[in-house]
């Protein structure tokens, strides 16, 4: 049975200025601590207590972790730059209009304006199983009500790479920065290091208790675009029930560097069917040098490879097949 919670219990709030000053304080505070960013996923957790932090570290005011800028061949985005501006921004969408395009199809425009890309790619997973307050494997019990349960509801839930948890990934924009090979910068009081943006999220094979890499004391502070797949042929589709608010029931994220109509090379990645973003490399494989004509039906065939359907979200299946197609012939009608 779901625990039913009400209030958000109290915390210290801090509020630093600059990311030296936040990682001191995230190293002083430890585990004890909570990194804010946009709010919009922490703060419906915070109240539901779900997420019970004795300190939260508020990075609203750091500036350094705002704007886009270029270094060299790179764009480097910082973490706290908010959905809209990475979608308005004339640089990304000129360069880079995959990722405009995705972090445009978050949500609604007034959620887009206090969202942030780093908040959006870090979320949590969206179960309602989990985010109820039901004691499933992600929150510590025994069960994965979705996955498991002959009753359970999993319309939502995963195709692909079920261990013991059916949740799904719900960002709209990490599809595309894994299409778009991004590296993301993680500093902590000891340093910083660099990942790729594919090696940032973790599979319930893992780790079923959390979604990313980040550890304790650590701060996403860049995503950096390399110029690989500057100005290619591009493709985002989000599937959803409503046009606004909602998160996807499948999203997918294409880019493809195009000779006339054969495809040299070209990452797909998709969204809400895994508990991380699932990249289709045996599709990329089957389409390099081929027409898009030519390929689009073997690669539909593959886009659904090792996919598991639980009893309702059978038809996700279909979706990702179709989806394959539309990105390979960049059509958003059948």
């Amino acid at each position: 049975m779901a625990i039913i919670r009400d209030g958000m219990q109290p915390f210290d709030l801090y509020q630093p200025t600059s990311v030296e000053d936040a990682l001191t304080l995230a190293d002083r505070l430890g585990a004890d601590a909570w990194m804010l960013a946009g709010g919009l996923d922490s703060l419906e957790r915070f109240k539901d207590r779900l997420k019970r932090p004795k300190a939260v570290i508020d990075l609203g005011r750091v500036e350094e972790l705002r704007g886009v800028r270029r270094e060299g061949e790179d764009l480097v985005i910082g973490s706290m730059t908010t959905l809209t501006e990475v979608n308005r921004d004339p640089e990304i969408r000129a360069r880079f209009g995959l990722l405009a395009e995705a972090a445009g199809e978050v949500a609604s425009p007034q959620i887009r304006n206090q969202g942030t890309l780093g908040g959006n790619i870090s979320q949590d997973t969206r179960c309602w199983y989990y985010r109820g307050g039901w004691q499933c494997y992600r929150a510590g019990g025994g069960t994965c009500y979705a996955g498991e349960s002959t009753q359970g509801q999993n319309r939502e839930h995963a195709l692909f790479g079920v261990e013991g948890c059916a949740a799904v990934s719900p960002s709209d924009t990490a599809p595309a920065l894994i299409a778009l090979e991004a590296r993301l910068v993680i500093k902590s009081a000891k340093g910083a290091r660099e990942v790729a943006v594919e090696d940032y999220f973790v599979g319930p094979d893992t780790d079923i208790t959390r979604m990313n890499v980040l550890g304790t004391g650590e701060v996403l502070t860049e995503i950096r675009l390399p110029a690989t797949w500057a100005g290619v042929t591009f493709y985002f589709e989000k599937v959803r029930d409503r046009p606004v608010w909602d998160f996807p029931l499948v999203n997918i994220a294409a880019a493809m560097q195009l000779s006339g109509d054969r495809i040299d090379r070209a990452r797909f990645v998709l969204g809400a069917v895994a508990a991380r973003p699932w990249r289709l490399p045996q599709v990329e494989a089957a389409v390099a040098g081929r027409a898009r004509n030519a390929a689009v039906d073997a690669a539909a065939r593959l886009a659904a490879d090792g996919a598991v359907p639980l009893p309702q979200n059978g038809y996700k299946v279909a979706l990702v097949r179709n989806l394959v197609k539309r990105a390979i012939l960049g059509k958003t009608t059948s």
